[in-house]
């Protein structure tokens, strides 16, 4: 996994990222998907709502094509069509809080093949808040923490609708450079636009949990139900109003056993665990329960594990399948948290 770090202004952080790769051999846009021409068309639909609602990473993927020398245009067709053309992300998160102790977990599952490209970034960019996220890409961001004490993490939900907006990876991003706390992040996606559907786990440091479910249609917040401390999240709509008119899950092989993984998570929280960073990366690593134990040679695993403690100000992440990979605490946001 690698460790990037991003420092003064958006821009010119970005010319940095995409020159130090250029110059190291990497082409970022050489694994393209298919569907090229209608995700170009679909980001330009979305960079006027960019422009409004979050212009700071469109100076950042300009840099980021300038140090790359390739066209803006298509390297912001890769990153603003992402999650709204149905990729094959498979992730779990859940977050809990007890006894005045919250915790943030999350297991992002994917293929193999994108494991060297897998990065854990550092941000401290210009009129943002510090944070660490880690992502299968770059500039957008799967789960990570800022120095406000604010978690998220996404879970991918297939659809077939989009509109132009701010995808899954997008959204967490913005939330981590310009929110505080919980309630301020379940604002700001009620405000966003949205291209595609997904649910956002927020946990922070004064203990406020909640899952955000939201479609380019419509949104959903559940907090947790009195007395259980706990909400989580695969990749399926758990609320009813949002399970309306969704298309049927596929397989349970080709979903990841997102049912699975949603029935162990299910369970382990009914009983109102210990909240504890320790049992969140038991929880992670499968000891209660079917969630990260994949048949490699299939060509998908877990790709990493993060566990984020927000009320002791430490997180850390096993780089590969938990129950195989260590965790190891990430110490790049101190002193700022």
């Amino acid at each position: 996994m690698r460790h990037s770090s991003w420092q003064g202004s958006h821009y010119d952080a970005g010319v940095r990222y995409g020159a130090q790769a250029r110059q190291a051999g990497i082409r970022l846009l050489t694994k393209l998907p298919p569907n090229q021409a209608e995700r170009l068309a679909f980001s330009c639909a979305c960079l006027p709502l960019y422009e409004r609602y979050f212009p700071q990473v469109l100076e950042e993927i300009r840099g980021i094509a300038y140090g790359q020398e390739v066209p803006f245009d298509r390297m912001a067709a890769f990153l603003l069509s992402m999650y709204a053309f149905t990729p094959d992300a498979h992730c779990s998160c859940f977050a809990y809080t007890k006894e005045g102790h919250t915790v943030l977990g999350r297991n992002s599952d994917f293929f193999t093949w994108i494991e060297p490209v897998c990065d854990s970034a550092f941000y401290a960019l210009d009129g943002a808040y510090p944070f660490v996220g880690n992502t299968t890409a770059w500039s957008e961001i799967e789960d990570g923490v800022n120095a406000c004490g604010l978690a998220a993490g996404l879970t991918y939900v297939y659809s077939e609708r989009r509109r132009p907006g701010l995808n899954a990876g997008m959204l967490v991003r913005c939330l981590l450079e310009t929110c505080k706390s919980t309630a301020e992040a379940v604002a700001a996606l009620e405000r966003l636009p949205i291209a595609s559907a997904q649910t956002v786990t927020l946990a922070d440091a004064g203990g406020e949990i909640a899952v955000v479910e939201c479609s380019c249609d419509q949104l959903e917040v559940r907090y947790p139900d009195p007395g259980e401390g706990a909400v989580f999240a695969t990749n399926s709509f758990a609320s009813p109003r949002m399970q309306a008119g969704r298309p049927s899950p596929r397989n349970s092989q080709e979903n990841l056993f997102t049912l699975d993984r949603y029935r162990t998570l299910e369970r382990v929280f009914s009983k109102c665990p210990d909240c504890t960073p320790a049992f969140a990366c038991e929880l992670l690593a499968g000891k209660e329960g079917f969630l990260c134990q994949y048949d490699r040679e299939k060509g998908a695993d877990t790709v990493w594990s993060a566990v984020y403690d927000l009320t002791g100000r430490k997180f850390w992440r096993a780089e590969g399948n938990p129950s195989r990979v260590p965790y190891q605490e990430e110490r790049r946001l101190r002193p700022a948290w």
